[in-house]
């Protein structure tokens, strides 16, 4: 996480990309007031987030650095910078990095924090 990560503040994504050294999210949205959440997450090389099926909420995916597969349902996409899908809520997904890796971003409406509820 960089120093700019606060709801509000802007982050450059070539300062991002140079100065973090890490894997998984680089940068995300704070603030307890947005509705969106946002992250820049990178996968090194080989690296990969397993299918997993989000049954909430639509993703909105943007390559930004690198290259990557981005699977949907059973499909193989290209993730290249530039490379711009929709994941629809209830579809099977997940991602795999290219031999250079890949870095993407990635932005959904916000969660519903946590709530004690009576039973149904």
């Amino acid at each position: 996480m960089t120093d700019s990560d606060t709801q509000g503040d802007g982050v450059h994504l070539d300062d991002l990309l140079r100065d973090a050294t890490g894997t998984g999210a680089l940068w995300r949205l704070t603030g307890t007031e947005r509705q969106l959440d946002a992250n820049v997450v990178r996968l090194r090389p080989g690296a990969s987030v397993a299918d997993h099926v989000e049954p909430d909420l639509d993703v909105l995916v943007l390559g930004v650095e690198g290259e990557g597969t981005l699977r949907c349902e059973g499909v193989a996409y290209d993730l290249r910078p530039g490379d711009l899908r929709m994941l629809p809520h209830g579809a099977a997904r997940g991602v795999a990095a290219g031999p250079e890796g890949v870095v993407y971003l990635t932005v959904h409406r916000r969660r519903p924090g946590m709530t004690i509820r009576p039973r149904p």
